[in-house]
């Protein structure tokens, strides 16, 4: 269901003036939002994307004004955690310009973090910039460390691109942090290659289970590769120390004694994280998601677009935020191996 503007209701509005923290029916502050800016992308990646995708015209997107507006508002409202997003967020046009205007939050203290995921393939271009932003830790999506692998998993992904923009985010002094989708028969293999080469150059190392999100060639069950199986297999191999750490998403962190690296786990199917969520999605349209996992969604362009105040569009948040709920739907069986939700990730914002 998706709310008209004529349904908003003051939810927690206070007519004074002074906005209070967005806080969820479950008692969980929101205080991390993911902000995809476009649902293009310069590569195909094969859990992620059809390979021949039709994208959204531009009309239909937020504007870089009205994403820092959107923005804005949620940081005032007690969000300290920003994550840009796409599709691939540094292939959208004139993109720096927002993370520079959003970097006058990082200035007044309301914002801890901006950060991005990217799949690494523009941070040459941009790392500099990047970190004169203010930007200091970056995801960088990367699945493989073998170019003909990387090649067919991308669909047409240049490895040694990447590699060099990772080199330009390190040098920036941009923490870097991996994050590799396990895929059953086709990875699987190169975890260890991918922990040794993460943990060498100082970086952590994420793993993450493939989500059933949108259609794909590839049949999702076919895909997925229980990450508790993964864990197995390594604690033949290292010992695995659990840790309290939290960077305000949904990984849990052990730390590998043998090479003195931090490894995380995102398991939204075999162990979902769900009791502790602090995250909400708004997509390159204006739509925003109280759960990956759900398709129930609130329209934010239409109270951004019907006025220049920002009264409408904290209506329409709080609205949201009453609507969160405790956690997702994600199952991955033969007769139900697509998407649980019908859009793609990308669409979505990785």
């Amino acid at each position: 269901m998706r709310l008209k503007t004529s349904d908003l209701t003051p939810i927690g509005f206070n007519v004074h003036g002074q906005s209070p923290p967005l806080v969820d029916p479950f008692g969980r502050a929101v205080s991390y939002l993911r902000v995809s800016v476009t649902d293009r992308c310069d590569l195909r990646c094969v859990y992620c994307m059809a390979e021949e995708m039709t994208f959204l015209p531009k009309r239909d997107l937020l504007t870089l004004e009205e994403l820092d507006r959107l923005c804005s508002a949620f940081v005032e409202r007690g969000v300290s955690k920003l994550r840009i997003t796409g599709g691939e967020p540094l292939v959208r046009r004139g993109i720096m310009g927002l993370f520079r205007s959003l970097s006058r939050h990082l200035d007044s203290g309301l914002l801890r973090e901006l950060t991005l995921t990217t799949n690494g393939t523009q941070l040459e271009k941009y790392a500099a910039e990047l970190a004169d932003c203010g930007v200091r830790r970056i995801n960088v999506s990367l699945d493989t460390l073998d170019p003909d692998r990387f090649r067919a998993i991308t669909r047409w992904g240049d490895l040694d691109r990447v590699l060099a923009g990772i080199d330009a985010a390190d040098d920036a002094g941009i923490r870097v942090k991996i994050n590799a989708v396990a895929l059953k028969g086709v990875n699987e293999d190169e975890i260890e290659t991918l922990l040794r080469f993460a943990h060498w150059r100082g970086f952590d190392l994420t793993l993450i289970e493939v989500m059933p999100l949108g259609e794909i060639e590839p049949m999702r069950i076919d895909q997925f590769l229980s990450l508790g199986d993964v864990r197995g297999r390594l604690e033949q191999r290292f010992t695995l120390t659990d840790l309290p750490d939290n960077t305000g998403g949904p990984a849990r962190y052990v730390r590998v004694e043998e090479t003195g690296g931090r490894l995380g786990f995102i398991t939204p199917l075999t162990h979902n994280f769900c009791e502790s969520c602090n995250r909400v999605r708004v997509t390159c349209t204006g739509t925003l998601y109280m759960c990956l996992g759900q398709e129930d969604a609130v329209d934010l362009r239409a109270p951004l677009r019907a006025s220049e105040g920002n009264e409408l569009l904290e209506r329409a948040v709080e609205t949201a935020i009453a609507r969160k709920p405790k956690g997702h739907d994600f199952i991955i069986e033969r007769r139900r191996s697509q998407g649980v939700a019908s859009r793609h990730m990308s669409t979505t914002g990785g």
